[in-house]
């Protein structure tokens, strides 16, 4: 018969995990982060302890992910706490940020959370900047317990013996920070070797030079005006971060450290300079940002660069031409990786990217990876720009040619949602979400399918998904509620069984019936409790009913390896007798290669349910299975009946009905007739053989 579904975590209070299930959650992950980042670095902890302390920084994570208003800031003070524990490796952040990108998007108490993959973006953009700072906080903070102890060493040198100046010495000599004392006009008198490797200056160079012609002329001033202030006792230190230049004119970013030293009546004589190199620092902060911006497997822009330069390319876009946005969905990504391995899949990732980036070399153009195997390109159109069809077929053919991985030829076709000169005052969210609607509109056609926004379209797929986004908080308030229909003998017109349906009484829109309710369930994943909730609810409605129960399945409940128990339970849960139940299997369901579904009929018909096929009729694999599996009757494809209704009278079509029915009969099997709505409808099924039906012209139960 056509109806219900099975249980998957989603019922109402199902909906929020419970908190044990979510502690659970959130241990795997510290514990996956822990050993990750303990390969990277030495951490002077035992085991448990880094894993409780990542737990805390995770629940902080979370908490800031489903706080509204939405800040990443939190996420800061997480990626200083990472290098407080000492978690700075010279892979610890990229670890960190792979593992929590991409657990955060599938954690379970995240998946209800606005707009998850842009926060999740933000908060490791913010974590990366409170890590690059923690770290360079770090630096300069041993950089300055060097200086206070070179300082002070200086000073005692200048006051007192001689084993002071040649501990002096023995720092100045040896110490990787570079050091150099100048007179008050800045000439250098002395310098050490380091700073002569971080300027590359030999040490005898810097005699006739001053600190002012060895940092660059726009932050001389700055200097200069430092200087006088630490001369005329204003400040007791200068500490800045200033561009220095090399020997060759090279610029080296460095944090000067300056002191005034004063001889023994307290005038000021010298200056004290020491110089910390921190060029790599930010080539490694340059880095970072890079890497918070692009793909790590393909080099291409990620999703959060993409979406800035959309926003940016949408305001300039010329006004004739505008831009195009193609949004691509590997078609066979998912069997490469699951039957050749990782390898050969990130294979195919750098591949296409390689492929969409030579498509696209002409134009002006930018190609992204928004996850997964998901492309993004957004092209800026001008005169010369193909036009949308022959960009789609250039992709199909470029991406068709086999890329040869461990001796396997490999491809992979794509499907292809494309926006052809959207509004310049779209936002980036919308475009990106037009985009996606119209891949997911060009999937449902199948493998290599590719469509172009439609404004009307876009508005029913947006309202048939925020139907479907309301639905659990529907079921939850009791608007989706279980009704009977009768199923009756055509010939007398008895009522031999009752059929349990869903229906939606939508405040806004009416009566939703079954069939819609189950489509938009599916949807939302709410399929599966939806349907056990359908079968107990029907089974606990028939204790003062002495008739059958009639409760159809989806081809996802018919397949689920917990069906049968769940059967079972609710009919002892219940107290119902099993030859009461009549379950609806849809045949589409039996076509599967994994064979759960005849496996659940078997079994169920062995415990005395009665099983129907549902949909039957369109193929000859139809009438096998009547005769191979244990079925008390088969109800007719709903195209069947159409067809029989639209067509009445050809004698070809009447003909095949009636030898399908008689099919039937002859392996003693009952035939059900979905939608009979008239009384023309009736006579004809009547006199064709059929033995039961359900339509508008049944009465409904009271």
């Amino acid at each position: 018969m056509t109806t219900p579904l099975p249980d998957r975590p989603l019922h109402s209070a199902e909906l929020e995990l419970s908190p044990e299930s979510l502690e659970r959650a959130r241990g795997r992950l510290a514990r996956k982060w822990a050993y990750l980042v303990s390969k990277t670095t030495y951490i002077p902890m035992a085991q448990p302890e880094i894993e409780r302390r990542l737990v805390e920084l995770v629940d902080v994570l979370i908490t800031a992910m489903r706080t509204e208003p939405f800040s990443a800031e939190r996420a800061t003070d997480v990626g200083a706490r990472l290098v407080e524990l000492n978690f700075a490796g010279r892979a610890s952040l990229r670890r960190t940020v792979e593992i929590l990108g991409k657990s955060l998007l599938g954690m379970a108490d995240l998946l209800r959370v606005d707009r998850l993959p842009e926060r999740v973006v933000g908060l490791l953009g913010a974590l990366t900047s409170g890590y690059v700072e923690a770290v360079r906080l770090s630096i300069f903070t041993q950089q300055e317990n060097l200086n206070r102890a070179l300082i002070k060493a200086a000073q005692d040198a200048q006051r007192d013996s001689k084993a002071s100046e040649a501990r002096f010495d023995e720092v100045f000599t040896s110490s990787n920070s570079g050091i150099a004392i100048t007179d008050l006009d800045g000439a250098f008198v002395r310098a050490n070797a380091a700073l002569g490797e971080i300027l590359d200056y030999g040490v005898a160079e810097f005699d006739g030079l001053t600190l002012f012609e060895v940092i660059a002329p726009e932050d001389v001033p700055f200097v200069r005006n430092a200087l006088r202030d630490l001369a005329d006792g204003k400040s007791e230190r200068l500490r800045q971060r200033r561009t220095m230049l090399g020997k060759d004119g090279e610029t080296v970013q460095a944090h000067l450290a300056i002191s005034l030293l004063r001889d023994g009546d307290g005038n000021p004589n010298h200056y004290v300079v020491i110089v910390g190199d921190d060029t790599e620092l930010t080539l490694l902060q340059g880095q970072l940002s890079h890497q918070s911006l692009h793909d790590v497997l393909t080099g291409l822009p990620n999703r959060q660069f993409f979406t800035t330069r959309l926003e940016r390319v949408l305001r300039h876009a010329d006004e004739t031409f505008g831009v195009t946005m193609y949004h691509l969905d590997l078609d066979a990504f998912s069997v490469i990786a699951n039957g050749l391995g990782g390898s050969a899949a990130e294979a195919l990732l750098k591949s296409v990217a390689e492929r969409l980036r030579s498509i696209f070399a002409g134009e002006s153009a930018m190609v992204a990876r928004l996850g997964g195997d998901e492309f993004g390109v957004l092209v800026q159109n001008e005169a010369g720009t193909p036009d949308v069809l022959r960009t789609v077929e250039q992709i199909n053919e470029v991406l068709a040619e086999p890329l040869y991985v461990d001796g396997h030829g490999i491809a992979s076709s794509a499907c292809i949602g494309v926006v052809h000169r959207p509004h310049p005052d779209v936002e980036p969210g919308e475009l990106l979400r037009l985009a996606d609607m119209t891949l997911r509109r060009a999937k449902r056609n199948g493998s290599r399918q590719w469509g172009v926004y439609d404004p009307v379209q876009s508005e029913l797929d947006r309202a048939r998904f925020g139907l479907a986004a309301t639905m659990p908080g529907a079921w939850e308030s009791g608007e989706v509620a279980v009704f009977s229909r009768p199923l009756t003998k055509l010939d007398g017109g008895r009522t031999v069984a009752v059929e349990a349906m869903l229906r939606w009484e939508h405040p806004e829109l009416g009566q939703l019936p079954h069939a819609q309710c189950v489509e938009l369930a599916e949807q939302i994943g709410l399929v599966m409790p939806l349907g056990t909730w359908l079968l107990r609810s029907a089974c606990e409605g028939m204790a003062d009913r002495p008739l059958p129960l009639g409760v159809g399945l989806t081809p996802y409940q018919a397949a689920d390896p917990d069906l049968v128990g769940e059967v079972l339970q609710v009919l002892e849960d219940t107290g119902l007798d099993p030859t009461r139940l009549q379950l609806g299997v849809p045949v589409r369901a039996l076509l599967s290669d994994c064979g759960e579904a005849a496996d659940n009929l078997a079994v169920l018909a062995d415990a005395g349910i009665g099983i129907v096929l549902d949909g039957f009729g369109t193929s000859a694999t139809d009438l096998a299975f009547m005769e191979d599996l244990p079925i008390r009757g088969v109800r007719l494809a709903a195209s069947l009946v159409r067809l029989q209704a639209e067509r009445a009278g050809r004698s070809a079509l009447d003909q095949a009905l009636t030898e399908l029915v008689a099919h039937a009969h002859a392996a003693g099997v009952a035939v059900v007739v979905d939608g009979i709505d008239t009384a023309a409808q009736l006579d004809w099924w009547r006199c064709a053989g059929a033995d039961f039906g359900l339509g508008r012209m049944f009465p409904a139960l009271a």
